[in-house]
């Protein structure tokens, strides 16, 4: 896959979860419930965090380096999504919106920068990008339209695509 396949199947997926939260009031996104106690709100705050991850240790694995364990370091995955939640919980609705904006685009700014060889491949920085983004994304946008299903709340775009069999909920 080349850079500009890279770049629509990130954006494909990207549209994908940014419609299962189409239309939404700001009441709706602050109500808890949609994935255990979160709410899109946090679920939007979750995801900033994940591409946040990904643009500290895509960096690091350009230059041959390899990130920390989660498990080592946190204490696995859960304990580190318990702990950055807890650390966004005080962000309005405006300010998670907005840090999910920079943060994607900065993720655009940082495969469009990076050398070919690290893109057209199945490589390291491929996995983690996969991981951390257009992998991640299609799991809360699956919850997010569930949620609006059992809510009675109108779904935008494309039905739920059945969840792969093996992705693990970050």
């Amino acid at each position: 896959m080349d850079r500009r396949g890279l770049l629509k199947r990130l954006d494909k997926a990207w549209q994908a979860f940014n419609d299962s939260r189409a239309g939404l009031s700001e009441g709706q996104m602050m109500e808890a419930g949609v994935t255990g106690a979160w709410s899109v709100r946090d679920i939007l705050a979750h995801v900033t965090t994940w591409e946040e991850e990904a643009l500290t240790h895509l960096p690091l694995i350009l230059e041959g380096g390899t990130p920390p364990r989660y498990s080592q370091r946190y204490g696995g995955i859960d304990a580190f999504n318990a702990l950055m939640t807890e650390k966004k919980r005080g962000l309005s609705l405006s300010e998670v919106r907005e840090q999910l904006t920079a943060t994607h685009r900065r993720v655009i700014e940082l495969i469009e920068s990076t050398p070919d060889h690290h893109i057209i491949a199945d490589t390291r920085f491929r996995r983690r990008l996969r991981l951390d983004t257009y992998g991640h994304y299609p799991i809360h946008e699956e919850a997010i339209r569930q949620w609006r299903r059992q809510q009675g709340a109108a779904v935008v775009g494309s039905e739920l695509s059945p969840r792969r069999r093996g992705t693990p909920l970050r």
